[in-house]
């Protein structure tokens, strides 16, 4: 089996020839020991005011370059999602401008501020002028939204890693979904749910209409499945009761896995925090694979085995946490565990609990690659 192969295989929960290996990203700085040399990818901070300041063409070529490189030294992921390599805005975009202001402070040509936090690899909106909106109503939410082509240009770098490594390792396409909704930011939108919800139905409606539009064109050729990527719950549970799931984002998201699935027969949900309490609604909508087992949230990889590992393969098993702040013998007897647990009988995927975060160990990162080589066909 090739990787391709081999990942199509365990997403379906057929026999392997070996357990398989990927991650949903991998932060700069873990690239950038492995490289040698600095990089964009995953490099939050910088790649958001280059692409501010207009130096697109530098951001690609690093995209390109850095992605493919990183993972064909490393040698043995059998996924690679393109979160590395993502959608980039059109070569003839207008930038919008950013200047320093104070610090790590940037302000952009539209008068929003942003703070960068560079030890946790984050840039974030800390004033917009045109924030602070609560109130929505139906009506504006009854008209489709315009679906114009993107720019071929867009998925530069996504296609360039899907020309270089799609023929032999699984890489799927990134498409949008409508999960849940959240008018006006996570707190308004969590009470809309309860105080509004005909107006969450008509934005989920339009909201999925105009994401079934764009498919044609984020599902891009070559790519060996597909992947949503959506939050939808905390560490203590899910961000909504599982009953008003089921009446309010279930129909929605599973039109979105039903048309996806169209294109590609198999879907990858990435969906941090304690869902279980809604993972037979996520496999009775379509899902094949459950990435992000946060283990600190109850997302231990033996325990969903035994709940749906006959209807559902699981990809992680590597607690983020060993990996920041753990020793490399930590390391090991995580991905050990997490095969034992996980491999037998199939439908595994090893990985980290989420990605391979800013501030990863590099002698942890190359412990987990160490040890997953040596056991992945043990089992």
């Amino acid at each position: 089996m090739n990787s391709k192969e081999r990942v199509r295989a365990a997403i379906a929960r057929q026999p392997v020839d070996q357990v398989p290996l990927g991650f949903y990203a991998v932060d700069y700085d873990t690239i950038e020991a492995v490289l040698g040399r600095k990089t964009y990818v995953r490099n939050k901070i910088d790649t958001q005011i280059a692409l501010w300041q207009g130096r697109r063409s530098e951001v690609a070529e690093s995209l390109k370059n850095d992605t493919v490189g990183f993972y064909r030294k490393i040698d043995c992921a059998d996924v690679i999602l393109p979160k590395e390599a993502h959608v980039l805005p059109p070569a003839d975009y207008e930038p919008i401008g950013a200047r320093q202001i104070d610090g790590d402070k940037w302000q952009t040509g539209d008068g929003a501020v942003y703070q960068a936090v560079r030890e946790v690899n984050e840039i974030r909106c800390i004033h917009d002028p045109n924030a602070g909106r609560t109130e929505f109503t139906v009506e504006e939410f009854a008209d489709p939204l315009p679906a114009t082509p993107p720019d071929a240009s867009c998925f530069e770098a996504v296609d360039y890693l899907l020309a270089r490594l799609g023929g032999e390792r699984y890489v799927p396409s990134i498409v949008p979904t409508t999960g849940l909704v959240l008018l006006g930011g996570m707190q308004n939108g969590l009470m809309l749910y309860a105080l509004q919800p005909e107006v969450v139905h008509a934005a989920a409606r339009q909201q999925m209409d105009h994401q079934d539009k764009l498919d044609e064109w984020y599902v891009r050729p070559g790519s060996a499945g597909v992947m949503f990527d959506h939050d939808m719950g905390g560490t203590n549970g899910p961000l909504i009761s599982p009953e008003m799931f089921r009446e309010m984002v279930l129909p929605y998201f599973r039109r979105r896995a039903r048309r996806v699935k169209g294109f590609r027969d198999q879907l990858i949900l990435h969906n941090c925090g304690n869902n279980i309490p809604l993972m037979e609604m996520l496999i009775e909508a379509g899902v094949d694979c459950y990435q992000s087992l946060q283990t600190n949230a109850g997302m231990e990889v033996g325990r969903l085995k035994e709940m749906f590992g006959e209807r559902l393969c699981v990809w992680g098993g590597v607690a983020v946490e060993a990996l920041l702040g753990g020793t490399p013998d930590d390391v090991r007897r995580q991905v050990r565990t997490a095969m034992q647990r996980g491999a037998p009988g199939g439908g595994f995927i090893l990985g980290p609990s989420h990605s391979i975060a800013m501030n990863t160990r590099y002698e942890n990162f190359m412990a987990m690659l160490d040890e997953f080589v040596r056991l992945r066909d043990k089992f």
